[in-house]
């Protein structure tokens, strides 16, 4: 009717276009990929060669579980892989949130889709890639481990699509349901951390691997018998069971397995309607005059007043808010801590390793300036003599030393109490405290010698071009501070093959801490003039990048 053509039909109604989501989905995946890695040389090969050594890592894993076929305890180490998988799939977005930027549903929020389809879509695409064919081999070795009969091996493929769609669900519901904490500071702060979960967990399982070489792998068993029930390590729990015959078993494992699957595509569902309906924080009014004005409370009134306080206050808020900074600490605590515990659990370990706690926070005394980056120059006002070099440098040193000695000294006893050996407590903590004395006094000079910039952006600790200031400074620096510990060292051999060696081991207390408080009085002194000369090529250092 007036020359106006009929609209066409359609059938499907609106259910068409969700019908082509998935295969869209997919090839955008692949086509950002491969476009990609036409960017260059380089990237094309890091990407091949990660695929490389990720796939072997899978075969061998493969093989090693099929390996294990016909062994009395093979389910007792399929089951909790599987769920160690799962767990790795669960807390890679909190730490890598841009790991996979091509399934990222705050790019796809503005397009006409219901959020199902972009379920659907992004479960489709989730399935492509490395991670998931390594997941897949590794399932595969899981299944292959405890299928026994033709019903068992029919129970193995299902398990294997389950467990897949359970681990790709896990880690996207986890990242939309967290997409707005990972896409802030606090989300960068926990991807800087990532390194810290890679040493922490790297101890976790060496130490797991002793104890299994010790008492064998039927102390795995009890923790095999609930995992078979938590999803998604139950649908390998469920080729288990039928190759044992159980199949109601097996067929109530596979449907809880299912069940998990749903309600996760469920969670990831209503996080990604949340993202396309509520703003973030950048659409939000800012917060109003009394959240401006809050005053110092809590810790903050214990510190000094002056300048020190300040330096303080300031020092410590770097360790609190900055990621990089914070990931240091964490690091350092860590580590401090778990070299010399876990050696003296596994009955390896001397008290002496306590001493690593101290040099691990020393270390923080180093490229103190460097930590400030470019905001240095308001710091850098307000220094024009050695007199005030010295006030900043000392306020940073008792910022860091409110923190170590109490850590150090927690330590030590802590390790000493594991060992039983407390004829020896003051002696190291007499050698602790020598330590991180002279660690001071060398971070100190160093800070003024040898200034670097740390990178906001990025995994990368030192700027372009400033690595060999950073080896000078940390090398150089810590074996100075070796070399100053000389005499409490000599003094502590003496204390233990010597004559009198209880008495010279009670002295070691007092005379470390007296002889490390002076090293560090000495090096902030010495630190100070060189630092007040040095402004405009501290400034410049820290500056870069």
């Amino acid at each position: 009717m007036n020359g106006v053509p009929p609209a066409p039909a359609h059938p499907a109604g609106p259910a068409a276009p969700g019908a082509r989501v998935v295969p869209v989905i997919v090839r955008l995946k692949l086509s950002l990929l491969r476009n990609g890695l036409r960017r260059s040389d380089g990237r094309r090969a890091a990407y091949v060669a990660s695929m490389v050594l990720v796939l072997l890592f899978a075969a061998l894993h493969l093989l090693g579980l099929v390996a294990l076929r016909g062994h009395a305890h093979a389910a007792s180490v399929a089951v909790p892989a599987a769920a160690v998988l799962a767990l790795g799939w669960a807390v890679m977005p909190l730490f890598f949130p841009g790991g996979d930027e091509t399934l990222d549903p705050t790019r796809l929020v503005m397009l006409p889709l219901r959020p199902r389809q972009l379920v659907r879509g992004l479960l489709a695409g989730s399935v492509v890639g490395v991670g998931p064919l390594f997941t897949v081999l590794l399932l595969a070795g899981c299944v292959l481990c405890v299928a026994h009969g033709a019903a068992a091996y029919a129970v193995a493929v299902l398990a294997v699509v389950l467990a897949l769609l359970g681990c790709v669900a896990l880690a996207r519901a986890v990242a939309a349901a967290n997409l707005r904490l990972l896409t802030s500071r606090k989300g960068r702060d926990l991807a800087v951390l990532s390194g810290l979960v890679v040493a922490v967990g790297a101890q976790l399982v060496n130490f797991a691997a002793q104890r299994l070489g010790e008492r064998g792998l039927a102390q795995l068993d009890p923790a095999a018998e609930v995992l078979r029930w938590v999803p998604p390590a139950s649908a390998v729990g469920a080729v288990d069971s039928a190759s044992r015959g159980s199949y109601a078993v097996a067929a109530a494992q596979l449907a809880l397995t299912a069940a998990a699957v749903l309600a996760l595509l469920r969670l990831w569902e209503r996080s990604l309607t949340r993202l396309m309906v509520t703003g973030d924080a950048s659409t939000l009014q800012a917060a109003g005059p009394a959240a401006r004005g809050r005053s110092a409370k809590g810790p903050a009134r214990l510190l000094p007043s002056g300048r020190t306080g300040t330096v303080m206050e300031r020092s410590l808020r770097y360790v609190w808010r900055d990621p990089k900074t914070k990931a240091a600490w964490i690091t350092s605590l860590a580590v401090g801590l778990i070299v010399p515990v876990f050696n003296a659990v596994q009955g390896t370990g001397s008290p002496y390793f306590a001493c690593f706690a101290a040099g691990m926070l020393g270390m923080q005394m180093y490229n103190q300036f460097g930590q400030d980056t470019s905001a240095f120059w308001m710091v850098a006002l307000t220094i024009s003599s050695p007199r005030e070099a010295y006030a900043e440098l000392r306020g940073r040193a008792l910022a860091l030393l409110s923190i170590t000695l109490p850590y150090a000294t927690l330590v030590t006893v802590l390790t000493t109490a594991l060992l039983g050996d407390w004829s020896r407590l003051p002696e190291v903590l007499g050698l602790s405290f020598a330590l991180l004395g002279a660690m001071l006094a060398t971070g100190a000079w160093a800070s003024a010698r040898f200034p670097y910039s740390i990178p906001q952006e990025g995994h990368k600790n030192v700027a372009p071009g400033q690595a060999n200031l950073a080896w000078i400074s940390l090398v150089g620096g810590m074996a100075a501070a070796a070399v100053l510990c000389a005499p409490v060292i000599a003094l502590t051999v003496w204390a233990r093959a010597g004559a009198g060696g209880e008495v010279v081991s009670g002295l070691l207390l007092p005379v470390g801490a007296a002889y490390g408080a002076g090293l560090a009085l000495l090096g902030l002194r010495l630190a100070a003039p060189r630092t007040a000369g040095r402004l405009p090529e501290i400034l410049a250092a820290v500056s870069k990048g």
